[in-house]
């Protein structure tokens, strides 16, 4: 995850599936960490697979790691 498209497509796809979650993103980590109101994990990542990441199950107080399987970066 490298540019700001990335960071609010993956925004956009979480507060779809639970409108009131909180998304913070660390661009330099690559990670998203999620805190979500009224969704589970898997409907998170089922969100974020749909907008066309592979997210990854961070294991720790309903963070949810993302990267990005997409090539190349769209603000160049």
């Amino acid at each position: 995850m490298t540019c700001g498209h990335r960071v609010d497509a993956i925004t956009k796809a979480v507060e779809a599936a639970d409108p009131g979650a909180q998304v913070q993103v660390d661009l330099a980590a690559h990670r998203v960490e999620i805190h979500p109101v009224s969704s589970d994990r898997t409907c998170l990542a089922e969100a974020i697979s749909a907008a066309g990441y592979r997210p990854t199950d961070a294991d720790t107080h309903g963070e949810v790691s993302v990267a990005a399987t997409r090539g190349g970066c769209c603000c160049r």
